[in-house]
């Protein structure tokens, strides 16, 4: 996977490739963030993302540091499980816990025997034949190069490629961050250092490269495209995309110089049948969640517009309600920081922006906004109890300017109009 290992647009697949490895232990790998203070939280996150949006239970696997005994602990889990996930962090510091206990192989030994591997981010950058030092570039201000991979590709399928997630990022807005941060001038640098049989193997956010080796297929799915790439030549598998596991590493050897100027490598998917259960997985199970929080958040203030144009108080509710929704959902996904930020000040904005519906100013008036402001209530008791506060503070100050004041007790929250006589 690109990204979105938590996020709303892979549940689905989530969830197939759980029934695909059976009832065997689920297991999720800290490696790569092991070594951050927020390290448990991330595991907590990940584990309930995984219960509530798949209904399967996953064990964690502390293996943060490259020590025997925890090496040992987490091999033998390995050996014993059925579904492996392993997602953010750093891939250097992977590597370096990985490299020391010949984790590559142990991962080709799962992969042989039937087991699902599940690897985004930076756990993905560890696959190929070389790894992106991403921190050590990007925020470190180390000349770009290559750190020996886990070669897993390679063991695999015979596939020589740095596999490169977050290939189509673009959060830097005035400078490229596409490629994992690299830009294009960095990748150009780091290119010409690569063998001439090596590749460059893409995988955009929100996108995944499905590598089935039972059935010897390739398949490309999520709301991007995967990109083979040499020397600056591209070309890309959209999704949908099914091939054979044969043909991609033969479109990887013959195309090399080649690429230039060719056009987007396409096959046709096949009717969906019992013997090829991941083509039954399209892009299209996508469709009912937004492609990241930001498109939510301005679907819900599309919504939200129209039904204060048309003076729709209950519309206007439900459209804030449709983004507190998708803040919940988006909650356990680590790329969307400053997405999320964006989302809760558009929130703070509906609630505010409520008040320009107006309610009669007489006797019926808490009648008249009561079903509104228990919505609301609802909404931050949701906030509270998962400790976002940040969002709770907000419909509380909202409620606030709309003449509602808000006030915690211990039995119950309650709740009344300045007009009455309460306090705010």
């Amino acid at each position: 996977m690109g990204s979105g290992e938590t996020a709303p647009t892979m549940v689905r697949l989530h969830r197939h490739l759980l029934a695909r490895a059976g009832a065997g232990p689920a297991l999720v790998l800290d490696t790569p963030y092991g070594f951050q203070e927020n390290a448990a939280d991330i595991t907590a996150r990940t584990l309930r993302y995984l219960r509530e949006s798949t209904g399967r239970e996953a064990a964690a696997v502390s293996w943060p540091r490259a020590e025997p005994a925890r090496a040992a602990a987490a091999l033998a889990a390995l050996r014993s499980a059925s579904w492996l996930l392993a997602g953010p962090g750093s891939p250097t510091y992977a590597l370096g816990v990985w490299q020391a206990a010949g984790f590559g192989a142990e991962v080709e030994s799962f992969v042989r025997r039937g087991g699902v591997a599940v690897f985004s981010s930076a756990a993905a950058l560890t696959l190929g034949s070389r790894a992106v030092p991403v921190y050590e570039i990007y925020k470190c201000g180390i000349a770009p190069h290559w750190q020996p991979g886990l070669d897993v590709l390679g063991r695999l399928i015979g596939l020589s490629a740095a596999l490169v997630p977050h290939f189509d990022n673009a959060e830097g807005g005035t400078h490229d961050t596409r490629y994992c941060y690299l830009g294009e001038r960095r990748l150009t640098v780091l290119e010409g250092e690569l063998d001439p049989g090596e590749h460059v193997l893409g995988v955009d956010e929100h996108t995944a490269l499905l590598l089935d080796l039972a059935a010897g297929r390739a398949t490309v799915w999520g709301n991007g495209v995967v990109t083979i790439r040499q020397h600056g030549h591209q070309a890309h598998l959209p999704a949908d995309t099914v091939l054979d596991l044969t043909e991609l590493v033969e479109m990887l050897r013959t195309h090399g110089a080649a690429l230039a100027g060719s056009p987007p490598l396409h096959a046709p998917r096949p009717t969906a049948s019992s013997d090829a259960p991941v083509t039954e997985v399209s892009s299209s199970d996508a469709a009912g969640a937004s492609a990241s929080l930001a498109g939510a958040a301005a679907a819900a203030e599309r919504a939200f517009a129209a039904a204060m144009a048309a003076r729709d108080a209950p519309g206007a509710v439900a459209a804030a309600l449709q983004l507190e929704r998708a803040l919940e959902a988006w909650v356990a996904d680590p790329t969307q920081s400053g997405e999320r930020e964006h989302a809760r000040r558009t929130l703070q904005t509906m609630v505010v922006r409520l008040a320009e519906v107006g309610v009669p100013d007489d006797a019926a008036h808490r009648a008249t906004v009561a079903g509104f402001v228990d919505l609301l209530l609802q909404v931050r008791a949701d906030a509270r109890a998962r400790a976002d506060w940040a969002g709770a503070d907000a419909i509380r100050d909202g409620l606030a300017e709309l003449g509602v004041w808000v006030r915690d007790e211990p039995a119950a929250t309650q709740w009344g109009l300045a007009t009455d006589g309460g306090q705010r």
